[in-house]
């Protein structure tokens, strides 16, 4: 298991890698919102450990970001800010579970795997559309039994389309599912572009992608 620490104590923080390097857990330790950002660049994480107060930002103003993106990866928040409100703040920004600080590391363990054990649960789900059959688990698709040839962009498009079918995903919400892949450079246009691409590849298909013009795309079956 690897995991992402976001917690600009470091004391705290290290004491938590040490337990967890003990039970065979893999923690990197990112102190700011920046650097949290910069290692999920470039690693993937069976789960966060996230402080709301950091020093470049709020640690709920993250989250927030990283589920309109579609980051449904698992993440416990680890703060002194325990009353009712500050916890309801929390799960309503999409945390899946909330520990007050101090904590029991044996707690802090068993709320870890306990979020872990859940996530393969739901990533072993399939999301069926007809002949489109999707894999959460490896962003994989088969249609009409054939797998298709998908980048990691244009997965991420799909897994945010399939997961909202029926619904108009706006261009703005398409781009932030690429959080992670996409250079600086690249602006929302490219949507477009990953869009074309998955039309293509259900060329003949009872699958489509509808715009509607000022809203989004919206994927479903061919009337």
């Amino acid at each position: 298991m690897r995991v992402l620490m976001i917690e600009d104590a470091v004391d705290l923080a290290e004491g938590v890698i040490a337990h967890l390097a003990r039970s065979g857990v893999v923690c990197d330790l990112a102190t700011t919102v920046e650097s949290a950002g910069d290692f999920r660049a470039v690693q993937t994480y069976d789960a966060m450990l996230l402080d709301i107060n950091l020093p470049d930002g709020s640690g709920l103003n993250f989250l927030g970001k990283i589920r309109d993106s579609g980051d449904r990866t698992p993440v416990l928040m680890l703060t002194a800010l325990t009353s009712v409100e500050d916890r309801v703040a929390a799960l309503d920004k999409g945390a899946d579970d909330y520990l007050g600080k101090p904590f029991d590391q044996r707690e802090l363990e068993a709320r870890l795997r306990a979020l872990v054990r859940r996530d393969a649960d739901r990533k072993s789900e399939q999301i069926t559309l007809g002949p489109l059959i999707y894999a959460a688990k490896d962003r994989s698709a088969t249609l009409n039994g054939k797998r298709l040839n998908l980048t990691a962009r244009e997965a991420a498009v799909l897994d945010a389309l399939i997961r909202h079918e029926g619904q108009y995903l706006s261009k703005s919400r398409l781009y932030n599912s690429l959080y992670g892949f996409e250079d600086a450079d690249v602006g929302e246009n490219a949507i477009e572009l990953y869009i074309a691409r998955l039309r293509k590849k259900f060329t003949g298909s009872a699958i489509s992608i509808t715009t509607q013009r000022g809203v989004g795309y919206r994927i479903g079956l061919n009337d």
